[in-house]
């Protein structure tokens, strides 16, 4: 089964400048969240499957307490939690993009995506 928390935003105060830093910034975060397809016809009640509602907790406390100078770290910090809290995960993902980018040039935004298995 795939879970997917999908476009959550946060303000943080993450970036390698340090106006980034001090004045902080908006972050959206896209996290895929992938579980054993042999456990999911047995689903039946919370405890059985991943409680979105804590993961996104989770990643909010580390989006708005925590500080990133690369977007990669941060990406990484949420995966690792992930995997250590919720053993149900067996693989995730975790995309955080930056809209307001420090680039002379037109764009959407900037993202990175960190890919885990559990294995």
């Amino acid at each position: 089964m795939r879970i997917s928390i999908n476009e959550m935003v946060f303000y943080g105060y993450h970036g390698v400048y340090d106006e980034e830093r001090k004045l902080g910034q908006r972050f959206i975060v896209t996290v895929h969240l992938f579980t054993d397809p042999a456990l999911d016809a047995g689903i039946s009640k919370l405890d059985d499957t991943i409680d979105y509602t804590k993961v996104y907790a989770d990643i909010k406390e580390i989006m708005e307490t925590h500080q990133f100078h690369l977007l990669e770290s941060c990406a990484n910090t949420i995966a690792d939690k992930l995997l250590r809290d919720y053993p149900l995960i067996e693989r995730l993902s975790v995309c955080i993009k930056k809209p307001a980018v420090a680039i002379q040039g037109s764009l959407d935004a900037v993202e990175v995506e960190v890919q885990r298995n559990r294995s």
